[in-house]
């Protein structure tokens, strides 16, 4: 057996200085909460995230919920931003954009694209940290002797430090089922360091999740309680309230409209901070909530999968090793919720914080395959509650069954888009992931909860396909999963990663339906069977089927036909290995996302080029940059991405376990030593 103990300490982690791109986080997969190494938001700065558009930067130190969200007052609908588009089923609406995505260019968005792409955005809740009484500000150069760990078999993180030639001892943990942050403090001389809190207004920009602008725009009333006090916050139409416990003589002032010290009189002191809407019991002390979190995450690390890579004779296992442990703890705390994730979870606000359901796919997919399929069962019934408006789509283009859309907020409402609406490798997803959680957790009780999404994911599938002479095909309009093809989004056609996706979930939806003892439909087994066979040029796939039929950048989606999708009959595995040695030998690299390299390392992996796909999950390039804290940065403006973390766990869960029927250990070349329990094979 694995010792996981063994395994998760030795991977912990250790910070011995200010690392700008790399905070630590304690979470729940609900809450999240991003510390300095103060072991509190001390110092934001330090960690900025850049936007897109030229406003002030923001910070990666945020408080989060998934049930944080915030909207400036407006009352812009969807029709504002609809257009007409020719399809074989007549004049379809859909939402589109005519400005500029990134904001700077010279067709600037209307203000109705700019409100509902903006609105709701996700809130930073609140900034914790130490600040000084009664002298000059705390800056980092006050910083010295600096030891921060973040023990992965409890979930806590012990920070310690000199401020100002003073010695201190943080140590911070989270709830594992409420949204509570805990912290101590232990220093000699507490008179001189208090703890700050400060309440910003939500934020429009692309990476800041917190306006400090706006005083006059929300409120924040303190009111006194046995043993501390509560905040009471509003934003307009959103309200919340944190409630803080303190110990060891603390008191509380008000320092602004929205800014509060907490003193201390003690050299300990404990607080508690309970964030919530609407009614909460009373917040749990110090001691329970880090008791509570060792236990946690004892069981977390005792039970579900578990890789083990030490003894292989290649350097780069460790490293392997080390980003597998640190993403299952991440996509813990950050992709486990009741909603899809951010791309940057609960740690900044990508795209505001709206998530992007092509990506849920990429965050939670390995849930199931690794003993864990509760994680993504919190988050696949959200499906249900947008079904409404996901029907109303797929209505209004003359389809049954529901559309799911691609940029949201957690009302499902989508987003305007040159590109989002479009897309249509999301539709599948849903079918996916419910066939992965019923392999996991058995037929009855996944057909009880998911059988309506995968049922009407499929209807508006096999309606949606066109039937041409060369047998059904896929738009126009549409943007495939590589999105370089927006501009020709009226003309688009056939791309060849979701023909194959479309055929293989016809085919697990109508085995759902045998499942649910109906009768075959005869549509979706003629769709199934009949959808067109992926566009080949030059002896390789091109990635659709109309021009420019192949651009060498952003995702190789044509790989991805056979890996991410099992195997089917319109993929010839011979054109596609073909394929897969063109792709690596031309690719603009500089233009791929963190997730295409778990990708390519699957379809290497079903193609039996185990040496391949090592290479592919651990190529050196930027966008596969993966930092001490576990996070996969992307850039200034993308500087933690979560699809990467995920599409890694699932690619080694496919190397290692393989797919039914397969090959055992088939992704690893024979130097490796690999060592698993708890994982599942893929379909």
């Amino acid at each position: 057996m694995i010792d996981r103990r063994a395994l998760a300490g030795r991977h912990s982690v250790e910070m011995r200085r200010i690392v700008a791109e790399s905070p630590l986080s304690v979470g729940n997969g609900e809450f999240c909460f991003t510390a300095d190494v103060t072991g509190l938001q001390t110092f934001p700065r330090s960690h900025p995230v850049e936007d897109r558009t030229g406003s002030p930067p923001g910070t990666l130190l945020a408080t989060m919920a998934s049930w944080g969200w915030h909207s400036v007052p407006g009352s812009h609908g969807l029709q504002e931003t609809t257009r007409t588009y020719r399809t074989a089923r007549g004049p379809v609406p859909y939402v589109d954009m005519r400005g500029d995505l990134s904001g700077t260019g010279e067709a600037p968005a209307s203000a109705a694209e700019s409100w509902l792409r903006a609105n709701p955005h996700r809130l930073d809740l609140g900034r914790i940290g130490l600040t000084a009484v009664g002298g000059p500000p705390l800056t980092p150069a006050d910083l010295s002797g600096v030891h921060q760990r973040l023990d992965l078999w409890t979930g806590t993180l012990t920070s310690r430090f000199l401020l100002r030639g003073t010695p201190f001892t943080v140590v911070t943990a989270c709830h594992p089922w409420r949204d509570v942050l805990a912290v101590r403090l232990e220093s000699p001389e507490p008179g001189g360091t208090g703890v700050r809190l400060a309440f910003p207004y939500g934020s429009q920009a692309w990476g800041n999740a917190a306006d400090w602008s706006k005083p006059e725009a929300h409120t924040s009333e303190l009111r006194p309680s046995e043993n501390g006090f509560t905040i009471a916050r509003t934003l307009d139409g959103t309200a919340y309230e944190v409630a803080v416990t303190m110990t060891g003589g603390a008191g509380v002032r008000r320092l602004g409209p929205h800014e509060f010290l907490i003193t201390r009189t003690g050299p300990v002191t404990e607080l508690t901070f309970a964030f919530h809407q609407g009614e909460a019991a009373r917040p749990p002390a110090f001691g329970h909530v880090v008791e509570t979190s060792a236990a946690h995450w004892a069981r977390f690390w005792s039970t579900g999968g578990a890789v083990e890579l030490s003894g292989s004779h290649d350097d780069r296992a460790h490293e392997l090793e080390r980003r597998v442990v640190l993403s299952q703890y991440l996509t813990a705390i950050h992709c486990a919720g009741s909603t899809p994730p951010a791309e940057t979870g609960l740690m900044a606000n990508s795209w505001r914080g709206r998530f992007h359901l092509e990506m849920h796919w990429w965050h939670a997919a390995h849930f199931p395959l690794w003993g864990r399929p509760e994680r993504l069962e919190r988050s696949l019934g959200w499906y249900t509650a947008i079904l409404p408006r996901a029907r109303e789509t797929a209505r209004a283009q003359g389809c049954p069954g529901a559309r799911w859309p691609k940029q949201v907020g957690p009302d499902g409402r989508e987003s305007p888009s040159p590109i989002g609406p479009f897309l249509l490798w999301q539709q599948p997803h849903p079918i996916y992931l419910a066939e992965l959680v019923r392999r996991a957790i058995g037929t009855r009780l996944a057909v009880e909860r998911y059988a309506g999404l995968v049922l009407e994911s499929a209807e508006f599938m096999a309606a949606h396909a066109v039937r041409r002479p060369g047998g059904y095909g896929l738009g126009p309009p549409l943007v495939p999963a590589q999105e370089s093809y927006a501009d020709v989004r009226a003309s688009a056609a056939d791309p060849a990663f979701e023909l194959a996706y479309w055929s293989w979930a016809l085919g697990v939806a109508q085995r759902w339906r045998r499942l649910l003892g109906l009768p075959a439909d005869p549509l979706w087994a003629e769709v199934a069977a009949g959808m067109a066979r992926p566009p080949v040029r030059d002896g390789v796939y091109a990635a659709m089927a109309a021009p420019p039929y192949t651009v060498r950048q952003d995702h190789p989606s044509m790989l991805y036909a056979l890996g991410v999708v099992p195997p089917t009959a319109l993929i010839d595995p011979a054109t596609m290995r073909v394929t897969l040695d063109d792709v690596l030998a031309r690719w603009d690299w500089d233009s791929t996302w963190g997730w295409d390299y778990p990708a390519i390392a699957m379809t290497a992996t079903r193609l039996g080029e185990p040496g391949t796909a090592v290479e592919a999950l651990l190529m050196p390039t930027a966008k596969n940059t993966y930092l001490p804290n576990g996070h996969n940065r992307q850039s200034a403006t993308l500087p933690v991405y979560l699809p990467g973390n995920g599409g890694l766990l699932t690619a080694v869960a496919l190397m290692a376990r393989g797919w039914d029927g397969g090959p055992l250990t088939p992704g690893f070349p024979d130097t490796w030593t690999v060592r698993h329990e708890g994982l599942s094979p893929m379909p």
